[in-house]
């Protein structure tokens, strides 16, 4: 038995039958969130506990069905999803370690995150 990441996509493997999905372990997917979180609650200092509160959100991504199959990442097509709920994780570490300057603490972290983020919707202007 083996995880297999890698820092580069690979085409699924099928063995004995069973299809394997390898996982793209890339930096992409914690530090979007990461940042997101710390800027948005407005961190004076960043904490350890603030990656792994980042990295247990990632894996709390991943579905039970996914996992079955192998994949240790969530879908990479649902990465703003994905960080937002780094950066609403991150940002929750923040304010309970007393290190967010961004008061009073949003209601809902989740939301605020995404009200947060970068949008490329450009409007017409023709």
């Amino acid at each position: 038995h083996a995880i297999f990441a890698s820092g580069s996509p690979f085409d699924p493997v099928t063995y004995d039958g069973k299809e394997f999905v390898p996982g793209q372990a890339n930096n992409a997917y914690i530090f979007p969130g990461f940042g997101l979180g710390l800027i948005m609650c407005g961190a004076i200092r960043v904490h350890d506990e603030f990656l792994l509160a980042a990295a247990e959100a990632l894996a709390s991504q991943v579905t039970e069905e996914d996992y079955a199959k192998g994949i240790i990442y969530p879908r990479f097509k649902n990465i703003r999803k994905i960080s937002a709920t780094i950066a609403a994780k991150v940002a929750a570490r923040a304010y309970e370690f007393g290190l967010a300057s961004n008061l009073p603490r949003p209601s809902n972290l989740i939301k605020f995150a995404e009200s947060c983020m970068y949008s490329p919707k450009y409007r017409n202007y023709r």
